[in-house]
């Protein structure tokens, strides 16, 4: 059996510590009044902060929120939150995100997100998948320079539209490519 060099068994046991440190993101909570709770504030924040996500909530025929994504990497990284969808303003089911990559980066963060689903077909796809994954179906709308989310976030035509916001820590960009959702009992 090979051994690994120390080197890079502290540089992934510097990674684990990383991301175990997720602090926030709905790991080890109380169930799903926490969860709700925090979807409550994210909600409040982002509606507040950007009013016209407000018509694009209108529209929604549900809307998926993450209330913290947090995503650390050192070489290898991951990103790890929990969530409820929402379906006319009451959480009918809950989610975790997660993600994993590989190649050079050094980050760690945490960031919100919202999926607003403006068909019900798409709604259904995501409800019925036993793993949904972040794609090519999805319209991002990334606000990176905590201006408000362009007026045409509210007029897309795609069947899945995901906010990014309320982005803090070391690391570039914020992206929900290859994140996994999946169904949990909290």
């Amino acid at each position: 059996m090979k051994q690994l060099p120390r080197r890079t068994f502290m540089a992934g046991a510097g990674s684990a510590a990383l991301l175990t440190a997720a602090c926030g993101n709905g790991v080890g909570s109380r169930g799903a009044a926490t969860i709700d709770a925090r979807v409550d504030a994210t909600l409040n924040f982002l509606y507040s902060k950007y009013p016209n996500t407000v018509e694009l909530r209108d529209k929604a025929v549900g809307v998926l929120v993450m209330p913290v994504i947090t995503k650390a990497g050192f070489g290898i990284g991951g990103a790890f939150g929990r969530g409820a969808l929402r379906i006319d303003g009451v959480s009918v089911d809950y989610y975790s995100a997660a993600s994993g990559s590989v190649g050079f980066q050094i980050k760690a963060q945490q960031f919100s997100h919202a999926l607003f689903f403006m068909t019900e077909e798409a709604l259904s796809s995501f409800r019925r998948s036993p793993g949904w994954a972040a794609g090519a179906e999805a319209e991002y709308v990334l606000n990176e320079n905590g201006e408000n989310i362009s007026a045409e976030t509210t007029t897309a035509l795609s069947p899945v539209i995901a906010l990014i916001f309320g982005q803090a820590g070391l690391g570039l960009g914020a992206t929900l490519q290859g994140t996994k959702y999946t169904r949990i009992i909290p």
